[in-house]
C-alpha cells in the first residue's frame, strides 16, 4: 500500500521549552538513524543508546525524540512539526507508541506494513504527589475533592490519559470522569498537560498541583533525581497493569531501514530488557 500521509497537513506545534525531548535536534537532518520513542522513556534511552552503538558501531548520529507518542503520531502523519522558528521534518525509522490505536491508524495509511507493529513493555499507573503527601491523598476518588489541584494529561496528545480515564471510571465511574475532566477543568482544578511527564513533576515540585497520574516509572526517576515527590499507590484494581501495552515499528517508508531492524533487533534483545527493568519498566516476554 502506498504511504498516504497528508500532502498539506496543519503541521502539529511541538511546546517551545521542550528542548529537552529533542535529542541531537542539531542532528536532525542528517542523522544516522532517527527515533520516535514514546516520550516517558526519556530517562532510558541514554543507557540504552549507548548499549545499542556498542553493538552497532557503525550507527553513529542518533536524532530521537521523547515526545509523548500521540503528538509523535501526529508530527507523522503530517510530515513534520513546529519547533519554534524551525520546522522538524524527519521521518522516523522507528516509533514507539502505548497504544495500539496509534499502530491502526499508520497501517491504514500505509506507513508501517501490517503485522510491523510488536509487542515489547508494560507499565502501570501511580498518583505523584509532593513529599509528604500534605493534602492526604489516599485514593484515586479523593482526586474528585474540590480542594485537590490535579495535572492532568490531555487524552488529545498523550496515551497514558486513555488509560487514566479508564482508571477514572474503575474507581467511580463516569461521574468521576465527569467531575475531573470536565467540572474541576471549569474550576481551574484540573490542569491538561502536554508533555506530562515533564510538567506534572515541575507543577508537583512548584506547589502548583496536589496530584498528579503518572506512570510508575516516571514516579520511580523523579525520586531518584531529588525531587521532593512520593507515590500514592492506586493498587492492582486501578493500576491498569494488565492493558498498558507499548508497541513499537519500523516505518515503510524509513530512510535507514538497515540500522531502523537493527535498533529494533537489539530492543528485543536480553540485555535491552536488563536495562528497561533497571528503570521499573516490565517487559513483554512472548509465550
Amino acid at each position: 500500500m502506498p504511504s498516504m500521509r497528508n500532502p498539506n497537513p496543519p503541521l502539529p506545534v511541538i511546546p517551545p521549552e521542550r528542548k529537552d525531548d529533542l535529542h541531537h535536534l542539531e542532528w536532525a537532518a542528517s542523522a544516522d538513524l532517527v527515533l520516535f520513542m514514546a516520550g516517558n522513556q526519556f530517562m532510558v534511552m541514554e543507557e540504552l543508546l549507548h548499549a545499542f552503538r556498542r553493538e552497532y558501531p557503525a550507527v553513529g548520529k542518533i536524532f530521537y525524540e521523547t515526545l509523548p507518542p500521540g503528538l509523535e503520531l501526529k508530527q507523522i502523519l503530517a510530515g513534520g512539526a513546529r519547533f519554534r522558528d524551525q520546522v522538524i521534518d524527519v521521518v522516523p525509522d522507528v516509533y514507539a507508541s502505548v497504544s495500539m490505536r496509534a499502530m491502526e491508524c499508520l497501517l491504514s495509511v500505509g506507513l508501517i506494513a501490517k503485522d510491523a507493529s510488536r509487542l515489547y513493555l508494560h507499565n502501570r499507573l501511580v498518583l505523584m504527589v509532593p513529599a509528604g503527601n500534605p493534602a492526604g491523598i489516599a485514593s484515586v476518588t479523593d482526586l474528585a475533592r474540590s480542594d485537590i489541584r490535579i495535572s492532568q494529561p490531555n487524552p488529545e496528545n498523550e496515551d497514558i490519559a486513555h488509560y487514566i480515564l479508564e482508571m477514572y471510571r474503575q474507581a467511580g465511574g463516569e461521574k468521576l470522569v465527569r467531575r475531573i475532566m470536565e467540572e474541576k477543568r471549569e474550576e481551574g482544578t484540573t490542569l491538561l498537560t502536554t508533555v506530562h511527564h515533564r510538567e506534572t513533576p515541575e507543577r508537583i515540585v512548584r506547589g502548583e498541583v496536589d496530584a498528579g497520574p503518572v506512570w510508575a516509572t516516571e514516579l520511580e526517576h523523579a525520586v531518584r533525581s531529588g525531587r521532593a515527590v512520593e507515590a500514592v499507590e492506586v493498587g492492582e484494581v486501578f493500576d491498569q497493569r494488565e492493558k498498558i501495552n507499548y508497541y513499537v515499528t519500523s516505518l515503510s517508508d524509513s530512510p535507514h531501514p538497515e540500522y531502523g531492524r537493527n535498533f529494533l533487533d537489539f530492543l528485543f534483545s536480553s540485555q535491552a530488557r536488563k536495562i528497561y527493568q533497571g528503570y521499573g519498566f516490565m517487559p513483554h516476554r512472548a509465550v
